[in-house]
């Protein structure tokens, strides 16, 4: 008999662990998918906005059943807002003389040195980074 009241404590204690288990996960996915929210929100609102195609082109993708989240800028010139461009550039890799080009949207040839950094993603990140590690330390 008391065989019998050792195994259903164990079942009770397997079911209690995988009930732990499958909370656990998904307090992670719930951290995951609110740090990326997080970081698609902060940097949305640190872009600059002209036409707002850069705010726009802001998107979150989950893969990994949730447990993988990736933020996507879509617009090809979002590393140059970042970064800055010509002498401007942050990196200094930017060109070193200034050159011109057409503007179709000002419908006038444009004399320019490059254009400032203006971050809105490393500073969105960052921030994420610590949300993230801060809600991760509170599930232990």
């Amino acid at each position: 008999m008391s065989k019998g009241v050792e195994w259903a404590g164990v079942g009770n204690l397997i079911k209690a662990i995988d009930n732990f288990e499958e909370d656990y996960l998904k307090a992670v996915k719930r951290v995951i998918a609110t740090t990326a929210v997080t970081i698609q929100t902060q940097a949305k609102a640190l872009a600059p906005v002209d036409e707002g195609n850069l705010r726009k082109s802001i998107e979150i993708e989950y893969s990994n059943n949730g447990f993988t989240a990736h933020i996507v800028v879509g617009a090809e010139y979002g590393i140059y807002v970042e970064y800055g461009t010509g002498i401007y550039s942050t990196e200094g890799t930017g060109r070193k003389t200034p050159w011109v080009y057409w503007s179709s949207k000002i419908n006038r040839w444009v004399y320019t040195r490059g254009i400032v950094a203006q971050p809105y993603w490393t500073p969105a990140v960052e921030s994420g980074s610590q949300f993230f590690e801060r809600e991760m330390n509170k599930l232990g």
